[in-house]
């Protein structure tokens, strides 16, 4: 009783009142009910709790019952033995009726089977024993009402999961309203009489039936841009669009990517890896470049066109998967399958309909439109602001063949837009290439060749000389006096090719030399 009367001296609380409290605190402190039917123990841990909480006593079970009916409790400190009813019955009832108190005994008997009793029957939080130090009061009701405070977020975070599905529904259709929008037929910029209106037109009719499709085009066409508007324009715009470019990827590598694999496949292989083909379930594959892969993966490709499964990496199991297939490619594939580069099943597979994009130098109209938008649209991007382009610009632009098509236009409208100090884009700014001019390349320095060695005269071993140091004057120049070069042509080792042009004194720019029967 000595230890925590002098605690109670130097910590004596201050004295509150309600209206105070409610008034200068904007969060009201956590509220603890402490229940013993001994009154002076009641009142020496209500006056150390008052320190930070919110303290209610009660010294039988009936009082605590209607505090608890009353108030808005945290947490209990409860008397072990008490007449009547036990601490353990009083908390199996609170566990009951309030799950979310915290519930803490404070006894002075350590019985193991009263313990396991506690926390088996009433789901005792903690087990204090008497005698107790103030400072432990105090840390167990910080972390009962800090357990409290938890309980109570996770019951709020539950309720908002169990609401956010309606709202995450809401906010995906709208972006998949916004992805849809920027991949509309209508987005794909030309001019009303332009080739590609009627491509456009009869992609949308295309879109609506769930047939494969083949897009041809010259790189840079917009291949890709053209797939993506099928797509969203399709009964399978909620699912996936999933874009893969089967030339810049090895076989081996591109059966993993598009099947998967299981652990230990392969080397690498550490986990089970869902392939393309499976998330692009529901949706949308796109095949990119697809007249770059090789005769033995057109076979798989082919097989899983057929019957819509595969098998993923090591494993026997086979996987169905309902996915529409878009494909592109910049190849005659026609032409590929007279040569037998590709499989004419295969390419009968892909082209339920084939879409045809005209090269952009068969679409001039369509430049002066295109070329405005990607200026606004770089601009945009790298926060710059530019009128427009100055007079003759667009003439030059109309007038070029475009073999990159789109994509060499919006490279060379960037450039463009980084090189100007004004607000036009002039004519100063365009490529040489666009201008007519060939980029100026400079020559790499030539190194001067030493005259051959001849000898028109003399015996069998002077002329071998002679032609030897010939050959060697003339490899040493065209390696550009590169010793290691010179050595690897000759199959000489750079010793031996050193003795050599010592021999007959060959060195740079040195001319013609005549050759010393004694060096031999």
């Amino acid at each position: 009783m000595h230890c925590w009367m002098l605690w109670l001296r130097r910590h004596r609380p201050v004295q509150t009142c309600c209206a105070q409290r409610s008034e200068y605190n904007v969060v009201a402190p956590a509220c603890i009910l402490v229940v013993d039917d001994e009154p002076r123990s009641v009142e020496v841990i209500a006056r150390i709790l008052r320190e930070e909480f919110e303290v209610l006593s009660a010294t039988n079970v009936e009082q605590a019952r209607a505090l608890l009916e009353s108030n808005w409790v945290h947490a209990i400190f409860c008397d072990q033995r008490m007449p009547g009813t036990s601490g353990v019955e009083f908390l199996a009832e609170v566990r009951t009726r309030w799950p979310d108190i915290v519930r803490m005994i404070v006894t002075g008997y350590t019985e193991p089977d009263d313990m396991i009793e506690a926390i088996n029957q009433a789901g005792i939080y903690q087990y204090i024993t008497k005698p107790w130090h103030p400072d432990q009061l105090l840390l167990a009701a910080r972390n009962a009402t800090q357990l409290f405070a938890m309980q109570r977020e996770y019951e709020r975070l539950s309720l908002e999961i169990r609401l956010a599905p309606p709202v995450a529904e809401g906010r995906l259709r709208q972006q998949r309203e916004r992805v849809a929008g920027s991949y509309h037929f209508d987005s794909i910029i030309r001019t009303t009489a332009s080739p590609m209106s009627d491509v456009c037109r009869q992609a949308a009719k295309t879109a609506i039936f769930d047939i494969p499709v083949l897009i041809e085009g010259e790189t840079g066409t917009g291949k890709e841009l053209l797939a993506r508007a099928v797509h969203y324009a399709s009964q399978r715009s909620a699912g996936a669009f999933i874009a893969v470019n089967c030339g810049a990827i090895p076989d081996d590598l591109l059966e993993s990517e598009l099947f998967g694999h299981r652990k230990g496949a392969f080397t690498g292989a550490h986990a089970n890896r869902r392939g393309l083909v499976e998330e692009a379930d529901g949706g949308t594959l796109f095949l990119d470049e697809i007249g770059d892969i090789s005769p033995a993966f057109q076979v798989k490709i082919l097989r899983f066109l057929q019957e819509g499964e595969f098998r993923p990496l090591g494993t026997n199991e086979t996987t169905r998967v309902n996915v529409r297939v878009l494909a592109a490619t910049h190849k005659d594939l026609r032409a590929e399958v007279r040569a037998g580069r590709f499989r004419e099943d295969l390419y009968f597979r892909l082209t339920g309909m084939v879409l045809s994009i005209p090269p952009l130098r068969s679409r001039p109209a369509d430049i002066h439109v295109l070329a405005q938008h990607l200026l606004d649209a770089a601009c945009a991007r790298h926060g710059r602001h530019v009128r427009g382009f100055a007079p003759g610009v667009m003439d030059v632009l109309v007038s070029y063949a475009w073999p990159g098509n789109v994509r060499e236009l919006q490279n060379e409208i960037l450039r463009m837009l980084v090189l100007a100090e004004s607000d036009s884009l002039g004519l100063d700014l365009l490529s040489p290439m666009l201008m007519g001019v060939e980029p100026v390349c400079a020559a790499p320095p030539t190194l001067s060749a030493p005259e051959p060695v001849t000898h028109a005269s003399g015996s069998l071993q002077e002329r071998m000389d002679a032609l030897e140091a010939d050959v060697l004057m003339q490899t040493i120049a065209r390696c550009g006096w590169n010793k290691s070069l010179t050595a690897r042509e000759l199959g000489l080792s750079r010793v031996g090719l050193r003795a050599k042009l010592e021999r007959y004194g060959i060195v740079p720019n040195a001319g013609k030399k005549s050759l010393q029967k004694g060096n031999s």
